[in-house]
């Protein structure tokens, strides 16, 4: 099983990205997703970002986080 965490992208720098995880900023690898620009969101895990996703699926990954929390 492996946990994933949503994640907006802030700011591309070659096959890496700065992200934005709930506020806190932090590089990822974004060599594994094809076709991303900053605003969009992505599934990371263990420092890679694994899928593009939707915003409203970010939302409401970010609303089940919270209500674990």
């Amino acid at each position: 099983m492996c946990l994933a965490i949503p994640a907006r992208i802030v700011k591309i720098i070659g096959e890496r990205a700065e992200v934005d995880i709930g506020g806190i900023i932090k590089e990822a690898s974004i060599a594994l997703v094809k076709e991303v620009k900053e605003g969009d969101y992505v599934l990371i895990h263990t420092g890679y970002a694994i899928a593009k996703i939707s915003k409203e699926e970010a939302e409401e990954l970010l609303e089940i986080w919270k209500g674990i929390s």
